[in-house]
């Protein structure tokens, strides 16, 4: 039956399945696949015990597992249970299909709803039964390492982020366990060595050749697991997590999940969590709360464009780059304190109203200049208070209606559409606009088609575009979707018309509580786009539907509302136009001031980016202190051994130790531990006068240190062969050992009396007995329980 080597299989198997942990959000799924990999194991163990086919072993797995499923996820619906029925499988062909919306539905974590648990555990039933039929039934142990990497490959197909260390760790030791079971088996099946009398050959030692399997499997998984941890550039955030984000000079880029994948399971959460709550000083309506502004399309999806991060973006308390364009539309100051919930996770992007001008946060925070993104590379804005001074725009239609020239640059960069943009969807954005005058009524008609004339419709079930045809489908057919279609759908329209857009994203300003006081739940969630007006900059647009029949929280802005330009309205809202201004615009309305301010912001920005560079990098000073530690830890290890051998020897009152010989037993130890050290051969086979002639002859000994070497192995002799005769004195051996060690690192070169310090071998060797202690009990209750299950009475005897 192979019990020993099924219970390896399923051990594997399971170790393999937490490599998908990040995809899930609580450990249902954990337990549930734990079920199903025991309900194989089971399976497999029955078919070999009555000698089934292998073709019948993985029917047998595949049949146990559909029995658990059965049980599992549609029981009120099966037979007694357990049995399937055709409305059983009828209900697990709908379960099966609402996961797999779910899953592309929601983005990681994904919430443990039945249709994905589903999923999950059959996933994880179905490797086992893989694994079980290449490694217990095939004994192919070497490729079942194949549905086990199976698994590593979800999460990184669907996450940005890697796998944990301690997962990929987890699961390579469970495959070398797997590995390690089946050559322990093999080995086994050629019998027990037989020694008949004394004149047979020594008994080999083959525990030397299995500690060395097992230190190579060790040292590659440490290899796999450290090597990439400590480069620099693969991970963003430095060793394990740890690092500060570059240092001065330093440049990184910044990397996060997709937002707008963030944003889909934000809008269809089950449960509206709050989010964050915020005091602002503004008179009306707040304005969004913008996280991120995605600035490329590359004919599919929108995105932002890498951002290089480096210690001078840090906001050290300084006030923010200038927001492009905006220069001669009246603006107001506005300051916001917000309070971000403890339990939102994973946070690196602040949300903040546009234009931030200054934001006051404990932590490495830090600004992009183009689009006044705040981010961090490693802190979390969960549980978290911060003040934002934003700039909040006022432009009137009329105003925007006049925008001056777009800057060539800003221009070419915002208007660019790829070439495979169906030209059904470049005919419909002028179709839309017929007859507008300025790019600015041009935008009005986009917002006004998708909100009231285009026949549009608030859907929250709608899938998120994946390809650009599934914009051309929205635009043209089916008109179903959310915020994400409605806001990339008018950004593109606009860019094809050659207005510069991009698509932000973020909160909307939530409910208000107090008079204040404003609250943002996770069903606050929202894109939309924003259009670049000389002047304005960058302006904010509102094509979601919104109130009880679209985005609930969403408004329109006052500036998009007014009807296509007219030469009466446009002369009537110039002369009625606000003449409010803030400091920032009357300043910028005086180029001396302005270039005065820039001066001001340039003297600040490189103070801040000096004292931001002064700080000691704390994750590079424990990442290296972690190394130091390791590659110290095998010498360290060698001495604390050293140590021990001794003091166990005598008391440290001097008296004799209790068994005469333990002297020599440690004296003969500890100089064979400093001949493995420095690159000696060492033959287990050999006596103590055969081992210590060959080292003699392999090292020149000089007359000193080959008396030395002669006492030690003769007092190894007699403690062996004549314990009852007297001893040599322990401290003798002490003094012996040293002058033999002295001798052998003045016969071997610099590199080995380097490594024979740094890196002993005889500590890696002692690590492996450890490891091979602890790997023989495993192996012996194994074989006790396969023992206790063959004398269970026979079918037969049954």
């Amino acid at each position: 039956m192979r019990l020993r080597m099924t219970i390896m299989a399923a051990l594997a198997a399971l170790a393999g399945s937490v490599a998908l942990y990040p995809l899930f959000s609580g450990r249902t799924w954990f337990w549930s696949g734990l079920g199903a990999v025991a309900v194989v194991a089971a399976a497999g163990l029955a078919t070999r015990h009555f000698r089934w086919p292998a073709v019948f072993g993985a029917v047998g797995g595949l049949a146990a597992l559909h029995l658990y499923l059965t049980a599992r996820f549609t029981a009120s619906e099966a037979f007694l249970g357990v049995v399937p029925t055709p409305e059983s499988l009828r209900r697990l062909g709908e379960l099966t299909r609402e996961g797999w919306d779910a899953a592309n539905r929601y983005a990681a974590p994904v919430p443990p709803v039945p249709g994905i648990l589903l999923l999950a555990v059959g996933g994880i039933g179905l490797v086992a039964v893989l694994v079980d039929l290449l490694a217990v039934r095939l004994r192919r142990a070497a490729p079942a390492g194949l549905p086990l990497l199976a698994m590593y490959s979800v999460p990184a197909a669907v996450r940005e982020d890697s796998v944990s260390w301690v997962a990929f760790g987890v699961g390579a030791l469970g495959y070398l366990a797997l590995l390690a079971a089946d050559n322990h088996e093999q080995v086994g099946g050629w019998g027990h060595l037989v020694f008949r009398s004394a004149d047979a050959p020594a008994r080999p030692d083959t525990g030397v050749m299995a500690a060395a399997g097992r230190r190579i499997g060790v040292a590659a998984v440490a290899v796999a697991v450290l090597i990439p941890a400590v480069t620099p550039g693969i991970h963003s955030r430095g060793m394990f997590g740890m690092g500060s984000g570059g240092g001065r000079g330093g440049t990184q880029t910044v990397t996060t999940p997709d937002p707008l994948v963030s944003l889909k399971r934000e809008l269809t959460r089950q449960d509206d969590l709050l989010v964050l709550r915020y005091r602002s000083n503004d008179t009306d309506r707040p304005d969004y709360l913008r996280l991120y502004s995605l600035d490329r399309f590359d004919g599919d999806r929108w995105t932002y464009s890498s951002l290089q991060s480096t210690a001078r973006d840090r906001l050290s308390d300084r006030r923010l780059p200038d927001p492009p364009g905006l220069s001669s539309v009246p603006a107001r100051q506005v300051t916001t304190r917000i309070t971000v919930q403890r339990q939102v996770r994973d946070m690196s992007f602040l949300p903040v109203p546009y234009a931030p001008s200054r934001v006051s946060i404990e932590g490495d925070w830090r600004v992009h200049a183009p689009s006044l993104m705040i981010y961090s590379l490693r802190d979390s804005a969960g549980g978290r208070s911060y003040t934002v001074t934003s700039i909040r725009a006022r432009p009137t239609a009329s105003q925007l209606r006049l925008a001056g020239r777009t800057p060539t640059e800003l221009y070419n960069r915002y208007t660019f559409v790829p070439e495979r943009i169906p030209r059904e969807v470049r005919r419909l954005a002028h179709e839309v606009t017929a007859g507008a005058a300025t790019a600015y009524d041009q935008a009005v008609m986009l917002q006004r088609w998708f909100t009231q004339t285009g026949g549009f419709q608030y859907d929250l079930t709608a899938q998120p575009p994946q390809r650009g045809s599934d914009l051309v489908d929205f635009l043209i057919n089916n008109k179903r979707g959310y915020c994400e279609q409605f806001a990339a759908s008018m950004a593109l329209l606009a860019r094809i018309l050659g207005i510069p857009a991009r698509v932000a994203m973020g909160y909307t300003p939530g409910t208000q509580v107090t008079p204040g006081v404003w609250e943002v739940r996770t069903r606050d969630a929202h894109a939309w786009p924003e259009l670049y007006f000389e002047g304005a900059g960058w302006v904010r647009f509102e094509p979601t539907p919104s109130g009880a029949a679209g985005q609930g929280t969403a408004a329109t802005p006052d500036y998009s509302e007014p009807t296509v330009s007219s030469s009466s309205a446009s002369t009537q809202e110039e002369e009625s136009g606000p003449t409010e201004t803030s400091p920032e615009a009357s300043a910028s309305a005086s180029p001396s001031a302005t270039a005065q301010r820039q001066d001001d912001l340039g003297a600040q920005a490189g103070t801040g980016g000096e004292r931001s560079g002064d700080g000691a990098p704390v994750g590079w000073i424990i990442g290296v202190l972690l190394a130091l530690l390791l590659l110290a830890a095998p010498m360290a290890a060698r001495h604390v051994t050293r140590r021990l051998r001794w003091a166990g020897v005598t008391s440290r009152s001097g008296g004799a130790p209790s068994d005469p010989g333990e002297a020599a037993h440690a004296a003969w130890r500890e100089m064979r531990a400093d001949a493995l050290d420095h690159g000696l051969e060492w033959r287990p086979s050999d006596t103590p006068r055969a081992a210590a002639r060959r080292l003699g002859e392999l090292l020149e000994l000089d007359a000193p240190a080959s008396q030395a070497l002669g006492r030690i192995a003769h007092a190894e002799e007699l403690a062996r062969y004549a314990p009852s005769r007297p001893q040599t004195p322990p401290e003798t051996l002490r003094a012996d050992v040293r002058t033999v060690r002295e001798a052998i690192a003045a016969s071997v070169g610099r590199r080995a009396r380097l490594r024979a310090r740094l890196l002993p071998a005889s500590t890696m060797g002692s690590v492996g007995s450890v490891t091979r202690a602890v790997g023989g009990r495993l192996a012996d209750a194994a074989s006790r329980v396969e023992a206790a299950f063959r004398r269970l009475p026979s079918r037969r005897a049954r």
